[in-house]
């Protein structure tokens, strides 16, 4: 539930097209509607700017199904994120019933359904190698569903940095940039000598032996000698879309992000 749903729905009671008790009905579930298996945090959005996402990753389908089946009544959306093919399928099924179409990332594993409409800004999601690219991937969907513009620009990493002359117009177009790297975690440091854009560094679990699932490009990307540079955790695409959704929103509009399904 989105400010803009509680106003439509103060609204309709002021007009008189919803009864006190139709309104009660709709709220009745706020802050959080308790499942058993989940407590649905319908309220995230008011307080946080974000909604609650479904992290599908060690849950069961049938768990899934019912946290994204509260969603759906109570705003008509939901993302999810690492989530199956199988998951995916019975997701679908469900969406179907409700009338919401769903859309599978399947290199990330995000499922979006009723995601912004409107979208604003720029986010450039800069990765180094193929890779890199389920997570680059997780956080320009997750930018995407909460209503920024996103575009990406696929294994530019530092064995061939002249790749990245061909993106010259979308890194300096952009108002964010995200950049995922693993092995060395080295390309968040050389574009961030190189833009006055806010820069978002994510290491991957991408690398040989010594990469030590992540923790080597991490290191680098904390160590950077570029100033100003926000790290994620390994792996964690989310995370950065998020973060750049809200940056980008205060630089395209000067507000707050407020994600909406209109």
């Amino acid at each position: 539930m989105d400010s803009n749903k509680l106003k439509e729905i103060l609204n309709s009671v002021k007009s008189g097209r919803l009864t006190v008790d139709g309104a009660l009905e709709r709220l009745k579930h706020l802050p959080y509607e308790n499942i058993g298996v989940a407590r649905i945090d319908h309220h995230r959005e008011l307080r946080h700017g974000i909604p609650e996402v479904i992290f599908a990753e060690g849950k069961r389908p049938g768990d899934i199904r019912a946290i994204a089946t509260g969603m759906l009544r109570s705003s008509g959306r939901f993302l999810i994120t690492r989530a199956s093919e199988a998951v995916y399928r019975d997701i679908d099924s469900l969406c179907r019933e409700h009338k919401v179409t769903a859309e599978y990332f399947g290199k990330s594993g995000v499922i979006a359904a009723g995601g912004a409409v409107k979208k604003t800004g720029s986010v450039a999601v800069i990765c180094a190698g193929t890779a890199d690219i389920p997570v680059a991937e997780e956080a320009m969907a997750t930018a995407l569903f909460l209503g920024t513009r996103a575009e990406a620009v696929f294994d530019v990493g530092v064995a061939g940095l002249h790749r990245l002359f061909d993106a010259r117009d979308i890194i300096s177009g952009a108002n964010v940039l995200i950049v995922v790297a693993g092995m060395e975690g080295a390309l968040p440091s050389v574009i961030g000598g190189m833009t006055d854009k806010p820069l978002i560094a994510v290491p991957t679990s991408v690398g040989y032996g010594t990469s030590l699932g992540g923790i080597t490009a991490l290191f680098a990307m904390l160590n950077s000698c570029v100033p100003g540079i926000a790290v994620m955790n390994i792996d964690n695409g989310f995370s950065a879309g998020v973060l750049a959704h809200k940056i980008n929103t205060i630089t395209a509009t000067g507000k707050p992000s407020k994600s909406s399904g209109t």
